[in-house]
């Protein structure tokens, strides 16, 4: 008897060292030490750990086949044993790893019907369980881009009142699922619903972007431009922790919302957007782009004075750059280059055209066919004298002829 209980002693002993192991990455060690316990005459039940940390150390060596082999000897050896909805759980995320979202479904589907069927006090383990069963459910027809029944899962689940429940990831989950299969009406009833319940989570500014552009696509692009608005005034304090998360949800938003409505010919709700966006970034690579596009919105608005103004403060900062522009921006220069030659084109021939429809400004006296005669003609005796020089200028006051139209650009 005593030396029995040395040597599971000893089992245990070696089977810590190996979970240890493990934990600190170590997976060839453990890897090595488990398969050398499961080789000895040990009880079933360091087996079962030993052979479930092997299953978890094939894991991390993202050796998924071998993982799965070693979960199902398990499953083989021990069909009855209280753990196996875990096994078949973890089997179902394996396979979905894997790609193979038919075999994951169907073991996370077998997660809730063993817990059923197995006899056993830890009810609320097994409750756990089925709840994380029917998330990886939820969250394997999204990944497979089966959004309709991916929205229609998280909305079950949101029914369920478990504490376990992740309701803020689940609601948000939702709400992307709804805005990807076009429901648009529910996605902006339940983004709303989590901006208010969860002002301070991480996914409010995603959460945001789906329900501006969820109202422009109901028609609503009032209530659409706002949502934007409000994300891109959010306080440093709410963007303090999180400053890369916020900037790029700030930009995108903006950036697609602006640029629908400009396709819309929205120009006057595309321009308040554009010009918020300037502010949120410095940099060359943010501040070009957007200060082209404000110009071309000035354009369609018919400000050509506005849009000139922009590229010009757009190509101020070529220079800057030099020849370290990066090529789409050397794109943006020369685009702004040609827009803003082209309506200084249009301004010169806009006052060509206003000048050829100035009425020309005739003298006082008398036109030129009636010209008195000259003193010298009048005098009785006298030849006719050809007019001088002088006289074939035009009197004083008399308009001159417009100076010639420069080329255009």
């Amino acid at each position: 008897m005593e030396a029995a209980g040395a040597n599971m002693d000893l089992y245990r002993e070696r089977l810590e060292s190996a979970r240890n192991l493990r934990r600190q990455r170590s997976t060839r060690e453990a890897t090595r030490l488990l398969t050398a316990l499961l080789q000895e005459a040990a009880p079933a039940d360091i087996h079962q750990a030993a052979l479930l940390e092997l299953a978890l150390a094939a894991q991390d060596e993202a050796d998924l086949t071998r993982s799965q082999q070693v979960y199902a000897q398990f499953l083989s050896r021990w069909p009855n044993d209280p753990r196996v909805p875990e096994v078949l759980l973890r089997q179902g995320q394996n396979f979905r790893t894997m790609g193979l979202t038919q075999l994951a479904l169907a073991k996370f589907y077998s997660v809730m019907t063993a817990a059923l069927v197995l006899k056993n006090d830890q009810f609320e383990y097994y409750q756990r369980l089925v709840l994380q069963a029917q998330t990886e459910i939820a969250e394997t027809h999204y990944l497979a881009g089966d959004f309709a029944h991916a929205a229609d899962f998280y909305a079950r689940l949101l029914k369920q009142n478990h504490p376990a429940l992740n309701r803020p990831l689940t609601q948000f989950r939702l709400v992307r699922a709804l805005h990807a299969v076009a429901r648009h009406d529910e996605a902006v009833a339940h983004a709303q619903d989590f901006l208010s319940r969860y002002p301070d989570a991480p996914e409010q500014p995603e959460v945001r972007f789906y329900l501006a552009k969820s109202l422009k696509e109901l028609g609503r692009a009032s209530e659409s431009l706002q949502q934007v608005l409000t994300l891109l005034q959010e306080q440093k304090t709410r963007t303090r922790n999180r400053p890369e998360l916020w900037a790029y949800w700030q930009q995108r938003t903006g950036n697609e919302i602006a640029n629908q409505l400009y396709r819309d010919g929205d120009y006057v709700r595309a321009l308040e957007i554009y010009l918020r966006l300037r502010e949120l970034d410095p940099s060359p690579a943010w501040q070009i782009p957007v200060a082209y596009q404000i110009g071309m919105t000035y354009e369609r608005l018919m400000q050509p004075d506005q849009a000139l103004n922009s590229y010009n403060r757009l190509l101020s900062r070529e220079a800057e750059l030099g020849t370290n522009a990066a090529p789409g921006l050397k794109a943006v220069f020369d685009m702004a280059r040609w827009r803003a030659n082209f309506l200084q084109w249009e301004q010169r021939v806009d006052r060509f055209v206003r000048q050829l429809a100035t009425p020309p400004v005739r003298p006082n006296d008398a036109t030129p066919l009636e010209a008195p005669v000259p003193a010298a003609a009048a005098s009785p005796g006298l030849l006719e004298t050809a007019p001088t020089a002088s006289a074939t200028r035009p009197p004083d006051g008399a308009a001159s002829p417009p100076t010639p139209l420069a080329a255009a650009p």
